[in-house]
């Protein structure tokens, strides 16, 4: 899966701390700007799970047991492909491509270590950037298909 270039006409960013009960927030408001491309409903359940999966990471792993702030980013291209980055600035991954293999987690037994595997799974494509001490960025694409 190539790069899509892409030409951006709209963005939102959303800064929050990192406390669980901001996740749906964060699903929500994302789910609501991206509407305007007309999603399948499919296509915006897909998205609110993206973003879901992401925001969780922050919480659970880049903060463990602080506070801090999750930045997201959502742009829209002229070709109808959305981009949404989920940043943080905790602990950072130590080998990206370890904690992106399924089942891998640093949290709890009771963590599936999905949540890379479920973000790629439904994005078009997914790049994480990450330094140890200084936070992680993901960043995932996705096309919603014009209909009609």
């Amino acid at each position: 899966k190539g790069a899509l270039h892409m030409k951006f006409i709209n963005e939102a960013n959303i800064t929050f701390p990192s406390n669980s009960s901001n996740e749906s927030f964060a699903r929500m408001s994302v789910a609501a700007f991206v509407s305007q491309l007309d999603p399948t409903v499919e296509e915006l359940a897909e998205i609110k799970t993206m973003v879901s999966e992401a925001v969780t990471n922050c919480v659970v792993h880049a903060y463990e047991n602080t506070i801090g702030l999750v930045r997201i980013r959502v742009q829209i291209s002229d070709s109808r492909a959305v981009r949404i980055t989920v940043k943080d600035t905790g602990k950072g991954i130590e080998d990206v491509e370890t904690a992106k293999q399924p089942c891998f987690t640093t949290g709890s037994e009771d963590r599936a270590g999905m949540g890379f595997t479920i973000m790629e799974s439904f994005s078009d494509k997914l790049r994480v950037k990450s330094a140890p001490g200084r936070g992680t960025s993901v960043i995932m694409e996705k096309k919603i298909i014009k209909r009609g």
